[in-house]
């Protein structure tokens, strides 16, 4: 039966004319092909002292300085460790958080000055997928509530149409349409976030948030969920920003990477290019830790156990904010142009973008000597692809399992 055109609701007005901005990554074509375009991102969260007179004594630096942009139709991971702002940033652009400074574009439209009914509007064209299936769907609305309540909140359709679209919807994902009348607690954790899914695209939007919407899966159904969201991308044309801490998941359905540190990116490369060539140390320290189902190949790896915790982002550390953990400048003699000089997110001749004052060192191999690694297998199951080698720390010793070294691992 074919869809009833009013459930597509009235068309936003178009967007008026934006001057394109060059702030972008490199190489990312022109920018009428940029569906998402970021500039300088700052969320603050401001902390407070007092009771009767509350003073602003300092900031959460949660996301400061970061700019990239999402081509139409392509998947742009997004990878980290906890507390990097990574979360923040889908929030941010999505606008459950109003940004401190900085620009989001998109599709030509400035998002972070919109307020009322013209963001409501536009947030028609974006949704967002949570990360926890558990608290993101109300216990005491069933399931076809929890999808049709968008279409409530944009006036799309009359309520049989909704009725009909929340049915098209569950089938879409892989549910029975007869569980619209089933509240949260009768689903499993995969058929929540399948409900999730459902209700990001109840509204048909081009771009989608997904903000780690399998880190609270078991890893059989991790792998349906990626493959849902593969399938609805190819048959929707739909754009997504993929939020993770798994690098091999985000490598299987990722086109680019983007690696962020403490508020602000490091590393952006296409996908393949930033799995075996990572040009930024704290890249390098984070695909060290991922294991190989191989006994004979992990035996042969080195771990790069970065020391320290991270910095807290009330306070970062000056310049470089990875040099207080950075095994590289370790490695070079501990130049003192990684405390003073704040490195910029620069192109390289690879296609990489790398905000280090040293990353031709590691592309060049001249840091230190060079060990054997892998990556591990694709999120498919697909054969690993050899990593070309890779600088490590001559004080890292050679180990065989990677939980025998002690210290904070960069994972």
């Amino acid at each position: 039966m074919a869809e009833p055109n009013v459930l597509r609701g009235p068309t936003p007005a178009p967007s008026p004319p934006t001057a394109a901005s060059g702030n972008g990554p490199a190489g990312d074509g022109a920018p009428d092909a940029a569906l998402l375009q970021v500039q300088d991102l700052k969320v603050y969260f401001p902390i407070r002292s007092g009771v009767v007179i509350s003073r602003h004594v300092g900031d959460v630096r949660a996301v400061d300085g970061v700019s990239f942009t999402v081509r139409k139709g392509e998947t742009l991971g997004l990878v980290g460790e906890s507390g990097c702002g990574k979360s923040t940033t889908g929030r941010a652009i999505v606008r459950l958080y109003d940004p401190t400074a900085g620009r989001i574009l998109f599709d030509g439209t400035e998002l972070s000055s919109l307020k009322g009914k013209s963001l409501t509007r536009m947030r028609r064209r974006m949704q967002m997928i949570f990360q926890d299936p558990y608290s993101s769907l109300d216990p005491r609305q069933t399931a076809g509530g929890t999808i049709s309540e968008p279409l409530e909140i944009h006036g799309v359709g009359t309520p049989r149409e909704r009725r009909e679209r929340v049915r098209e919807l569950l089938s879409t994902v892989g549910l029975n349409p007869d569980y619209a009348d089933r509240y949260p607690h009768e689903f499993s954790g995969g058929q929540r976030q399948r409900i999730g899914v459902a209700r990001a695209l109840a509204l048909e939007p081009d771009l989608i948030v997904a903000d780690e919407p399998i880190s609270a899966l078991d890893v059989s159904i991790q792998a349906q969920i990626i493959n849902l969201l593969e399938r609805l991308q190819g048959r929707l044309q739909l754009t997504y920003l993929f939020i993770a801490h798994d690098l091999s998941v985000v490598r299987h359905i990722s086109d680019r990477i983007a690696v962020m540190y403490l508020g602000r990116i490091v590393e952006v490369a296409p996908s393949r290019e930033l799995n075996t060539t990572p040009l930024h140390p704290y890249t390098v320290a984070l695909l060290s830790a991922i294991p190989v189902p191989d006994p004979k190949v992990e035996a042969k790896r080195r771990r790069i156990i970065l020391k320290g915790d991270v910095p807290s982002p009330v306070n970062p550390p000056s310049g470089c904010r990875f040099h207080t953990r950075c095994w590289l400048r370790e490695r070079l003699g501990n130049p003192e142009r990684c405390v003073t000089e704040d490195p910029m997110l620069r192109p390289l001749a690879t296609g990489h973008e790398v905000a280090c004052h040293f990353a031709e060192e590691i592309e060049s191999g001249r840091a230190s000597a060079t060990v054997a690694a892998v990556t591990p297998p694709s999120a498919d199951g697909a054969t690993a692809t050899p990593m070309t080698a890779v600088p490590t720390p001559p004080s890292m010793p050679r180990s065989s399992p990677p939980s025998s070294p002690s210290g904070p691992a960069a994972a």
